[in-house]
């Protein structure tokens, strides 16, 4: 086993005139960090004379009362009875051994921590330099921290040494220590335990009889040895009495002590304050870029280790996780040590895989727990990566000295929210206007929940009027409580608002928007005359202008206002929560995403280059005057809804549908399959369809056929345009079975589809009176898409314009 002393130390000591600070560096690096204020030093070591307050078999134990604000907590196996043998002590029973009332002389063990008190036992003990007297004790020991050697040694000279009454323990300071040097140790002990006697036996219960030295000379006692390299004093008085115990105690360690006189502080200088500062913080960030998370509960303390940025450079996982669980290890043990964690300790490792590995993460958590005073008991690693060890919880730590739990969250970490106060503030006016009869209320509230409650534009606390009748003034206060809402007055609405506002309900008011709102972020702000607020919903691009507004709600307090001559423009904002109308300008916006969505063209699968070739290359009048066929037109997309902006066409087109409704009906249930070509012939077979189409496809069909200066009576009498080669044209009834067609490709199908999109976009283009444009050149530009995809979004820009 390593000694601990073999590791050079540097102590530090800050006097301050509430607080006692001392340090203990290692390698550069703070390892201990103990604060101790005035009148709030630890009662660690302490000896009451107290008096048994309760005892309870239950639990086997006593309370003591110590004459401080909690009661000592005795348990049954540290009672001591003067003449009893020890071993006996675990068949005994509490109610035997102590009555209430009882007077009893106990030391604390165990300072209070949270809701639990000091914990003390009877077992008294008074510590020196090399030894630790136990007036009630037997016999010798010697500290388990020194190797095996130095242990066997100092053993035989604590047995040559052992007194009639009482016994010894020999401490890890003792090493190298002579018999002369645990002599001398043990009658100043004596000449202790002696004062201890003589101050107990008059005083009255409960009282203290012996306090332990202070902060400063209780770490020169147990940690001045020979690695401690210099003990750096920044206080003349603090200086001059630890001065006196070394030359006292130990005179060869004379030259170490120091007084500091430099202007910088003590503690700034060797970076002691920004250690002590990064206790407070749950995260420690490793060297190499992994991290460490702490996380404190009421039994136990966990401890999380991540690689974070680290990524390695052996190119094995297994390599950088062990890598980084070594270096984790180390920084653990200091963590603990200056913390001063103590309890039950989890530390998730990174699983590892190789059990030398493991092996060797548990051998550096081990060496590294040489140097720390604090007693500590390791488990190994268990399969998921865990390691759990216990830590002497004797003190707080410098995380519960430094803090104090929160008053808002009472150390929960979160707190409500201004949008959940705001609901709560909801529910609360909604009971007070049920069990009041009073028309109006005037309530004061938190300005953020005053906020949430009334919503943009007002909106929400119109809506909370609407439902319960009643009228509410809200009266906003920045350093409120988020969940106080306070009645100020209740009566009719003239007792609460008064009858001289700056606006009325329903006013009409031309007003400068100046501000934007300070929590609803839609919302512009105008001041009025006096600085009365009015509150515009949706205003807040128009900050700066001038424009006329209605008032929706008016109070004492603030006003709140729609805009008349302009439409807010519209911001991608999470929708408010609650069940409420929206303004007129939110709906228009509303209603213009819906017709976009209307008019936004489907998406369609591109016809195939050759076949786009073929039509190019035999488009003629005919295949413009040709009419779709039932499959064609069940590829189509459905029809949208039209545009208002209608051409002279189309309106004549309408017209004339109305007029002849049969002629018109006939001509859009006919429909024409694409043309086919086959040996340089082109044939167009005539379909007939039942039923007939309405609306928009009967203008079309009609506006079409006016464009190609055809307009058949009858679609049955209407015969197909002679191809351009001179060929015979397709008959118009279904051919015989003799005499049937070619198959049609399906790819040519889609062609006289994408004319009538155009034809769409034409007939909604609000010239006068278009000029028919030539088929072949309708045809040559559907072929592509461009231009009809031009249209349609120039279609698109009108409709989004009007």
């Amino acid at each position: 086993m390593t000694l601990t002393s073999n590791v050079s130390k540097t102590i530090l000591i800050s006097v301050d005139l509430s607080e006692l600070r001392v340090a203990v560096i290692e390698e550069g690096r703070t390892v201990e960090a103990l604060i101790e204020r005035r009148g709030e030093g630890s009662l660690a070591g302490n000896i009451y004379k107290g008096k048994i307050d309760n005892v309870l078999r239950g639990m086997e134990a006593a309370f003591v009362d110590l004459g401080l604000p909690r009661n000592g907590f005795l348990y049954v196996d540290d009672v001591v009875v003067p003449g009893q043998d020890p071993k006996s002590r675990r068949r005994r029973k509490i109610d035997e051994l102590l009555k209430p009332g009882q007077e009893v002389l106990v030391q604390v063990v165990k300072d209070s921590m949270g809701t639990k008190g000091p914990r003390v036992t009877m077992e008294l003990s008074i510590a020196g330099r090399f030894l630790v007297l136990s007036p009630h004790g037997e016999g010798s020991g010697v500290s388990r921290r020194l190797p095996d050697g130095e242990r066997e040694r100092l053993r035989k000279l604590a047995k040559s040494i052992e007194q009639d009454e009482g016994g010894i323990i020999v401490r890890t300071a003792a090493a190298g220590a002579t018999a002369d040097d645990l002599e001398r140790d043990l009658r100043f002990l004596h000449k202790m335990w002696a004062q201890v006697e003589a101050r107990a036996k008059p005083a009255k219960a409960p009282s203290l009889v012996y306090a332990e030295a202070d902060l400063s000379l209780k770490v020169i006692r147990d940690l001045l040895a020979r690695n401690v390299d210099e003990v750096i004093v920044d206080s003349e008085r603090q200086y001059r009495r630890i001065l006196g115990w070394v030359r006292t105690t130990q005179p060869e360690f004379v030259d170490r002590i120091k007084l500091y006189s430099d202007s910088v502080p003590l503690f700034e200088r060797h970076g002691v304050d920004q250690a002590i500062l990064s206790t407070l913080n749950k995260r420690v960030d490793l060297p190499s870029g992994g991290y460490l998370i702490f996380d404190y509960a009421e039994a136990f303390t966990v401890i999380d280790v991540n690689t974070g940025r680290f990524v390695g450079s052996s190119g094995r996982l297994e390599d950088t996780i062990t890598r980084n669980n070594i270096e984790a290890a180390r920084e653990v043990m200091r963590q603990l040590r200056l913390r001063d964690i103590g309890g039950i300790i989890v530390i998730d490792f990174i699983d590892m895989a190789s059990a030398k590995n493991r092996a060797e993460v548990l051998k550096v958590l081990q060496s590294e727990l040489e140097h720390d005073r604090t007693k500590t008991y390791l488990v190994e690693i268990s399969p998921l990566g865990l390691v759990e060890m216990t830590r002497q919880n004797v003190t707080a730590g410098v995380r519960e000295i430094l803090t104090r739990t929160c008053p808002t969250c009472g150390g929960e970490g979160v707190v409500l929210s201004e949008q959940t106060m705001a609901v709560e503030a909801e529910r609360r006016l909604r009971k007070m206007a049920r069990s009041s009869g009073s028309d109006a209320f005037l309530v004061k509230m938190n300005a953020k929940v005053a906020s949430g409650l009334v919503g943009p534009g007002g909106m929400k606390l119109l809506e909370l009027e609407r439902e319960t009748g009643k009228h509410f003034t809200l009266e906003s206060v920045e350093r409120m409580p988020l969940s106080d809402v306070e009645l100020v007055r209740e009566g009719t609405r003239a007792d609460v608002d008064g009858d001289g506002l700056a606006v009325k309900d329903g006013d009409e008011k031309s007003v400068k928007i100046s501000e934007p709102h300070m929590y609803n972020l839609t919302d512009g702000v105008a001041r009025l005359d006096g600085g009365y607020p009015v509150v515009v919903g949706g205003a807040i691009g128009y900050v700066g202008q001038q424009h006329k507004v209605r008032i929706d709600r008016a109070t004492r307090t603030a006003a709140y206002a729609s805009l008349l001559d302009a439409k807010p423009t519209a911001i991608d904002l999470p929708p408010e929560p609650g069940d409420y109308e929206l303004p007129e300008f939110d709906r228009e916006v509303g209603d213009r995403l819906e017709l976009e969505q209307r008019t936004r063209p489907r998406s369609r699968r591109k016809t195939p280059a050759k076949t786009t070739a073929a039509v190019s290359s035999t488009a003629t009048d005919e295949a413009a005057d040709a009419e779709p066929t039932d499959e064609a037109a069940a590829e189509k997309p459905k029809p949208r809804r039209r545009s208002r902006a209608k051409s002279a066409t189309a309106k004549a087109a309408e017209a004339k549908a109305e007029a002849a409704p049969d002629e018109a009906a006939a001509a859009d249930a006919d429909v024409v399959d694409a043309t086919a070509v086959e040996g340089g012939e082109e044939t167009a077979t005539k379909k007939r369809r039942r039923g007939k189409r309405g609306g928009r496809g009967r203008s079309k069909s009609t506006a079409a056929a006016s464009a190609d200066g055809a307009a058949p009576a009858d679609a049955e009498e209407a015969p197909a345009a002679p191809p351009a080669d001179g060929a015979a044209p397709a008959p118009v009834d279904p051919p015989a079975d003799d005499a049937a067609p070619a198959p049609k490709p399906r790819t040519r199908r889609r062609a006289p589809a994408k004319k009538t999109t155009k034809a769409v976009a034409a007939e909604a283009e609000p010239a006068p009176d278009p000029a028919p444009e030539p088929a072949p050149a309708a045809v040559a530009a559907d072929g592509d898409g461009s231009d009809a995809g031009e249209r349609k979004r120039g279609l698109l820009g009108k409709i989004l314009g009007s």
